[in-house]
């Protein structure tokens, strides 16, 4: 809103321009407005997130989002763009205006995984992204659904799946996901033959399990939590060096002698080509958004806290996960053309 107070009378005293000026910045809703506040309100901050609504991803984005609108005196939408394994919403944002205003809240997948798999990725993940911040890592745990309702332990799902090579299935959210890694580690760990399952987003995938379309799933800590408490799912071991305080009677895969440790982190992302001097406004904000309480309460129901790394220290770990994961997908000879 432009205000120009001359309009209302060259004439007009000292005292009655103040009254004006102090009553118009009111309405709005700042009694310290400046054009650049006017601005920035009137431009809204979009998070992208890569994949389908109901899951963790979408749930933090959306928990994210108030706290972070209101240090940064912006509104924040959260838009779902999901596909081929979170590149299409990845790619989208590495082909917006680099001012800011449009952030990934990306995750190992779209980061450290999927460009080992993809051999046409419509983006760089090291060049057209620019890291603002670690936000959190989220422990995954393997849970069977009722089709397998027999199975009351690693043990028993080994015994069952040697004895049926090929037959016992299990669901990811996207080949190369992280999830989709887990359980392949775990099979060849175990000398195991699955079927693998893909879906396009978390919560499609642990629907089908929970609905037993499809026997298992590498899931992560919350949302089996929340499976299990109504007896649909049952949770067998953890992918995690130690047992988590959110399911403290739930063994590490360590402890059942599978020496296996994955999990998802998220983190949020720029443009590339987004100026240091926004990158930093934008990790400061997040970092002080991270501490709201509702934000941290969604977090410790999904066995995770906030983790407000630096944008040089997400660039690290992406980059050392990048080297963990080439390995293993060469490994495990994934490839989509």
């Amino acid at each position: 809103m432009n205000i120009n107070l001359y309009s209302v009378g060259i004439f007009m005293s000292i005292s009655r321009r103040t009254t004006l000026k102090t009553a118009c910045a009111s309405a709005i809703g700042w009694t310290s407005a400046t054009p650049w506040t006017f601005a920035r309100a009137n431009q809204a901050l979009k998070i992208v997130s890569p994949f389908n609504a109901g899951g963790v991803n979408d749930v933090l984005a959306r928990a994210l989002a108030k706290p972070l609108g209101d240090l940064m005196h912006q509104s924040v939408i959260v838009e779902n763009r999901p596909g081929a394994g979170g590149s299409i919403g990845a790619g989208y944002v590495a082909r917006s205006a680099p001012d800011g205003n449009t952030l990934l809240l990306g995750i190992v997948d779209t980061q450290s995984i999927i460009q080992f798999i993809y051999r046409r990725l419509p983006y760089n993940p090291e060049t057209d992204l620019q890291p603002v911040s670690l936000v959190s890592h989220i422990p995954i745990v393997l849970m069977v659904g009722q089709s397998l309702d027999q199975t009351r332990n690693l043990a028993d799902l080994t015994r069952l799946a040697k004895s049926r090579p090929g037959a016992i299935s299990y669901a990811s959210w996207g080949v190369g996901s992280i999830v989709h890694l887990a359980m392949e580690r775990l099979a060849t760990a175990s000398g195991l033959e699955l079927l693998h399952v893909p879906f396009s987003g978390q919560a499609p995938a642990v629907q089908a399990v929970l609905s037993k379309q499809v026997d298992m799933m590498f899931v992560p800590a919350g949302a089996a939590d929340a499976a299990s408490k109504d007896g649909r799912a049952r949770i067998l071991a953890s992918a995690t060096a130690a047992r988590l305080d959110l399911l403290p009677q739930i063994p590490t895969l360590k402890e059942l002698g599978v020496d296996l440790s994955m999990g998802l982190w998220q983190a949020l992302y720029a443009p590339g080509g987004t100026s240091a001097a926004k990158v930093n406004e934008l990790t400061s904000a997040v970092h002080k958004a991270m501490h709201d309480k509702a934000f941290v309460d969604v977090l410790r129901v999904q066995g995770a806290k906030p983790d407000p790394t630096s944008a040089d220290g997400l660039r690290k770990l992406q980059s050392e996960e990048r080297q963990v994961y080439g390995a293993l997908v060469k490994r495990l000879d994934i490839r989509i053309d």
